[in-house]
């Protein structure tokens, strides 16, 4: 079982935006998303299946058994008057019955292309295991990417309403500032303009709202899903390990596709052995026991006889496909191709590992960096709010000045949270590329959201 490895997150702050506090935490979705998302149903009943194809296989080196019945009745017409009926024998008609029963078991002892079978079984069975920790791993990181969207979406909106009521309260404070004649007309109107702006992205961020929550009702199976708010602001930490070549080199070990390409170059290689095998003989014992039973019947139907027969046979069988018109000589060849896919599929797959690992990785520490960035931006555009809200009661500056620097206040605070969601998902990603993400990094998650 592997061990507990919370997040890179250090422990924060305060209190940030509070959503419902009656909601769906992260791990109570994802339990729900693991019996109802498809993807993954697909996946657990292909593992099923796998493992019930590797039960068949090891069956063909196990011992087998037949038994076959046959109930007959059989009817004689003599006509000695036929010119090819024997002289001297009187007209006759008869019935009589035939039943045979006979129990033939049979033991491989050589078949080395079923040795190679039961082989590929095993490594089908490695093969799914790893598809299913992919799928596992994939329905968390989208999971949690669906419902971080939604809870910027909640932030984004919340915002916008505030920001709506700090423009309600600037169109007041103009429309009073005129009616005393200490502001002109054109404060007001650009107070409205700003007011009527903000009403539309309050529409536009509602619907944005519901478009995500709607997705992440389809992905869990449940109708009006809230996930919780996250209850601190979690300042993310560097990463560990902090250089990107360890965890390409973790990826390289642990990432699922890698290894289910590796198995696959496996398969592919036993796929050889067993063409090569049949062109060798087989070896079975076979043992088998049959009874007769004849009996005679009059013409009228009566019984006038009959007899029992036992035999029972023991034998070695030795088959050689000695010639099959270069038939299977081709299925080498091509088995040996086939490798050669597999070898190249691998080396593929191992590029494009190492690849996003790079990419998730110096994206965690680009939205790190945005995350510190945005923290300042927020301090800067609420310092250049109040800045401007003096200026405009001292008449340095005007309403507009007030309104646009309330605007990038609230922009930014929604850029904020999104980026802290973002380097989230992204610590997830990395995990996920690298095959290390388990339920405990989404446990560590829960931890952040409002009980």
């Amino acid at each position: 079982m592997r061990s507990f490895r919370p997040l890179p997150l250090i422990s924060a702050m305060a209190l940030a935006f509070c959503g419902m506090a009656h909601g769906q935490s992260l791990v109570e979705l994802y339990d729900a998303a693991r019996s109802f998302d498809a993807s993954y149903q697909s996946v657990q009943a292909q593992f099923e299946a796998t493992r019930l194809k590797s039960a068949q296989a090891q069956a063909k080196l196990g011992p087998t058994g037949t038994l076959s019945v046959n109930l007959a009745k059989n009817y004689i017409d003599f006509d000695p008057n036929k010119p090819s009926a024997t002289k001297g024998i009187a007209n006759y008609n008869n019935y009589y019955g035939s039943n045979t029963a006979t129990v033939i078991g049979s033991q491989p002892l050589y078949r080395p292309a079923d040795k190679a079978e039961i082989a590929q079984s095993n490594l089908a069975m490695k093969v799914i295991q790893e598809q299913l920790v992919a799928a596992e791993q994939d329905l968390m990181v989208r999971v949690s990417q669906t419902y971080f969207e939604v809870l910027a979406a909640q932030d984004t909106l919340a915002f916008v309403q505030a920001q709506k009521t700090a423009v309600a309260e600037q169109l007041a404070s103009a429309k009073r500032n005129f009616e005393v004649g200490t502001a002109t007309i054109t404060d007001t109107r650009e107070a409205q303009a700003g007011f009527d702006l903000v009403v539309a992205q309050e529409i536009a961020s509602q619907n944005d709202l519901q478009v995500k929550k709607l997705a992440l009702d389809q992905i869990v199976g449940k109708n009006g899903t809230s996930p919780k708010s996250m209850a601190i602001q979690a300042e993310p930490s560097p990463l560990n390990p902090p250089q990107v070549e360890e965890w390409v080199s973790l990826s390289a070990e642990k990432n699922p596709s890698l290894r289910q390409a590796t198995l696959n170059l496996q398969v592919t290689e036993l796929e050889t052995q067993k063409a090569k095998a049949a062109l060798k003989p087989t070896v079975d014992f076979q043992l088998s026991h049959s009874l007769a039973n004849t009996t005679n019947a009059t013409s009228s139907g009566a019984i006038s006889g009959g007899s029992n027969t036992n035999l029972t046979t023991g034998a070695v069988v030795l088959s050689w496909p000695f010639y099959t018109g270069n038939a299977l000589d081709n299925r080498v060849r091509e088995t040996l191709s086939l490798s050669q896919k597999a070898q190249a599929d691998l080396d593929a797959a191992a590029r494009t590992v190492a690849q996003n690992t790079r990419s998730a990785f110096f994206g965690v520490m680009s939205g790190v960096s945005q995350v510190k960035a945005l923290q300042a931006a927020v301090e800067s555009s609420q310092v250049a709010l109040e800045a401007n809200k003096l200026g405009y009661t001292v008449g340095v500056r005007i309403n507009m000045n007030v309104l646009d620097a309330q605007s990038k206040l609230f922009d930014t605070k929604a850029k904020l949270a999104k980026a802290r969601y973002d380097v989230l998902v992204g610590h997830l990603r990395l995990r996920q590329v690298s095959g290390t993400l388990q339920l405990q990094d989404l446990q560590g998650i829960n931890n952040l959201l409002e009980p």
